[in-house]
């Protein structure tokens, strides 16, 4: 069975947990933007938190089942149409065989997650179902035959806004900058932004006049280039990079960098190390009750 796309929609593609172990040879982790948001998805429809699922960026695809398949869609509220009359996000359902679903915008957030049950049959690459560029028209997407029973479906929604906070660690060259200028300033989100970086804009930074050898950056790092203004690390980032990093945003609101919009505005609020570890493992531990709960009423 499969979901034929009619229309891919704005840079839709195939996501999993991405290519963390490939690092070392300049490999960018890549897969879902928001991790918590896929894996939360994939529990609805009764997958394993990796399974691949179809990232929807802020206008989404038109696609057509070729036989019955279990669907969520999970993440941002984007708007869909279908054959039912409650179709929403967070919400389980079943294509038949024929039916068409269109998952239109989003007025908050960045992305949200189609996941069928037994996830999409992708090609593996480098240990990762992880496409490398995003969906298009006349694309096939393979995936189980499966219908969703009543217990498997759920309300669990997220809730966004247009203004965040981000919490952060000191970068590696954070004594290079002021950070009562960075710190006291709220950013706004450029168009420019793409799953490589946010790219911010605001009052520009003074950067002393040396120089830096271009050294390991990772998701989250917060760099600042030429001009004064930040760039936040995606999923997609390079894994080296020679921009001083003022901050470094914590594991804990890493998902948070991949619903941020342009528009959207964010502040930089400094946390200690163990606050960071703490907050991480509350994060998790939250993640791992919600899923638990879901696996166990789903039976």
């Amino acid at each position: 069975m499969s979901l034929e796309v009619l229309d891919p929609g704005w840079a839709s593609r195939v996501v999993d947990m991405g290519r963390p172990d490939w690092r070392n040879l300049g490999v960018p982790i890549g897969g879902a933007a928001d991790r918590t948001a896929l894996a939360i998805g994939n529990a609805l429809v009764g997958n394993p938190p990796d399974a691949a699922g179809l990232e929807v960026c802020l206008s989404g695809p038109r696609l057509r089942a070729t036989g019955d398949t279990a669907c969520v869609l999970y993440g941002a509220p984007f708007e869909m149409t279908g054959p039912q009359i409650a179709l929403s996000p967070g919400k389980t359902f079943t294509l038949q065989t024929g039916d068409e679903l269109h998952i239109g915008g989003s007025t908050q957030g960045m992305c949200a997650y189609l996941c069928v049950r037994g996830g999409f049959e992708a090609s593996s690459i480098l240990g990762s179902r992880s496409a490398l560029e995003p969906i298009r028209r006349g694309d096939i997407l393979p995936c189980p035959s499966s219908a969703t029973l009543d217990r498997f479906t759920r309300e669990v929604e997220p809730v966004f806004a247009d203004r965040y906070a981000l919490r952060v660690l000191p970068g590696l060259q954070a004594a290079w900058l002021s950070a009562d200028d960075f710190y006291r300033q709220e950013f706004t989100v450029s168009p420019a932004s793409n799953r490589m970086g946010l790219r911010l804009q605001g009052e520009p930074l003074a950067l002393p006049p040396r120089e830096l050898v271009s050294e390991p950056v990772a998701p989250g790092a917060v760099q600042v280039t030429r001009d004064g203004q930040c760039i936040i690390l995606g999923v997609d980032g390079q894994t080296i990079g020679g921009y001083p990093k003022i901050a470094h945003v914590i594991q804990a609101d890493l998902d948070r960098l991949g619903q941020l919009r342009p528009g959207d505005r964010a502040q930089f609020i400094h946390v200690s190390y163990d606050e960071a570890e703490a907050l991480f493992r509350r994060q998790q531990a939250a993640l791992d009750r919600l899923l638990l709960r879901i696996r166990t009423a789903s039976g």
